[in-house]
């Protein structure tokens, strides 16, 4: 059955690039199934192991190629140049360097190098987001696809809880990731309601994507997805306050209002008979310690995706006192900064801190300086969901998984998309201007000229008149 899924996967490819070409004005159906796949992969099997280790702890689990990757290659193979002037390349490609570096330093270079395939096929579906994002309506199915998802999570959610689950983790098998990749859906969501979208399918995204996250009782997920939605709403009334976004702000206080008592009946019974911060905490501050002896002996890193096998076999979890049983040994620490730091040293920390705040701070400068363009709200979505993410990447590691890249690659394809568009539309309307100057230029030295010849033949024709007989 392995061979069939990769075959399946292989032939994919040139399938969908003759349809793509075929059927070139049906291609948002295309963008919108890029939104959905993140959501439906693992539950209907859509990818391929071509090596597979099952059993290995760490979080990339082999080199893995999906569905999602073949439609990313063949919307990049049937477009036209579209890593011409591409923001943030250079930004991504260093972060996949320093996970390239990080496997030399790797006692196991099969384990870190499943990383870096891992992130070249994250990169494939942000070029390929970027490529049709700044077209006209792309976004907007692009969007109905990521509403989809959070709609298909949502069910699963709901029958998962009344089937006596007290933490919903959907189809992404735990609740943190599950909880992480619905920033991604809520805020660009949220965000083109903002700009006046009234399609109810994006509506339904919205209240979906808010129920399976409080459905899952992650205290990171419910407290970040609401911090974001408070600063969205404040940096997009700052930007341009209408009577529709203050309409939308109110309809959102009211499904909080609903919301906010199915969490709080989760979480009493995710804590019955024990007070909330009981529990992990302790462990995740024992997690902290391992990463920074680990990080301080090793400051190239140990290689990508090698945190937990390290921390067991050179005695790190141990010494920094993590308890001894499957759940804290065989898990990282709970920092995605830290884990960074740990496995791909200096350059990868550093590089990562750039990969999430060189966009945030692109998108925000686009979202404010073109307060009047419709796209700008949209871009404040994604930037925000990015912000977020990075924010809660402080007490969480899932960030490093593909599910979770997939969706920030789409966020981050939006803005960058945006933004290329934008300085297209701008060369465009420069060489219009040129264009027209140079006519007008040309029309008056025609209108010179024919009023030179003919003042030349006035003058002529006085002095054939005027001359003597």
């Amino acid at each position: 059955m392995r061979i069939v899924g990769i075959l399946i996967i292989i032939f994919s490819l040139p399938v969908i690039i003759a349809w793509l070409r075929r059927y070139s004005k049906r291609r948002h159906w295309a963008y919108l199934t890029v939104g959905l796949l993140p959501f439906i992969i693992s539950a209907f099997n859509l990818d391929a192991a071509f090596i597979s280790w099952e059993g290995w702890p760490g979080y990339s689990k082999g080199l893995v190629v999906s569905l999602l990757d073949c439609l990313a290659l063949g919307i990049l193979f049937t477009s036209k140049a579209p890593f011409r002037k591409l923001p943030f390349v250079a930004v991504f490609l260093l972060y996949i360097f320093a996970a390239v570096a990080s496997v030399a330093a790797s006692n196991l270079p099969m384990s870190a190098a499943f990383y870096v395939f891992q992130l070249m096929r994250v990169f494939v579906v942000f070029a390929a987001v970027a490529s049709f994002a700044g077209r006209p309506g792309a976004v907007r199915w692009l969007c109905f696809g990521l509403a989809l998802g959070a709609v298909f999570q949502a069910v699963v959610t709901i029958d998962q809880r009344f089937s006596g689950a007290i933490q919903a983790t959907g189809t992404m098998g735990h609740q943190n990731l599950l909880g992480l990749m619905l920033h991604f859906v809520t805020l660009p969501l949220l965000a083109l309601l903002l700009a006046g979208e009234r399609n109810k399918l994006i509506m339904a995204g919205v209240l979906a994507a808010l129920v399976a996250v409080a459905l899952g009782v992650s205290r990171g997920a419910i407290a970040f997805v609401a911090l974001g939605i408070g600063i969205l709403f404040l940096l997009s009334l700052s930007r341009r306050p209408t009577p529709h976004k203050w309409k939308i702000t109110g309809l959102a206080v009211l499904s909080l209002a609903v919301l906010i008592p199915i969490g709080i009946t989760s979480f009493q019974e995710r804590f019955a008979g024990r007070s909330v911060y009981e529990g992990p905490d302790g462990e995740r501050q024992a997690f902290e310690r391992a990463a920074k002896m680990m990080w301080s002996d090793h400051p190239m890193g140990v290689g990508a995706n090698n945190y937990v096998v390290t921390a067991n076999s050179q005695g790190y979890s141990e010494r920094a006192g993590v308890i001894w049983n499957y759940a804290s040994r065989s898990t990282n620490v709970h920092n995605m900064y830290l884990l960074t730091a740990a496995e791909m040293g200096w350059i990868g920390l550093l590089s990562l801190i750039l990969l999430v705040t060189w966009p945030v701070m692109r998108g925000l400068k686009f979202a404010f300086e073109y307060r009047k363009d419709p796209r700008g709200d949209v871009v404040l979505g994604a930037t925000v969901a990015i912000f977020v993410t990075s924010i809660h990447g402080l007490v969480e590691w899932i960030f490093v998984t593909g599910h979770a890249q997939y969706v920030f690659a789409i966020s981050l394809g939006i803005i960058a998309g945006a933004i290329r568009q934008l300085h297209r539309e701008a060369i465009l309307q420069s060489r219009t201007a040129r264009r027209r100057a140079a006519l007008r230029r040309t029309d008056a030295k025609k209108e010179a000229a024919d009023e030179s010849v003919a003042s030349s033949g006035t003058q002529a024709r006085g002095n054939i008149l005027g001359s003597p007989l």
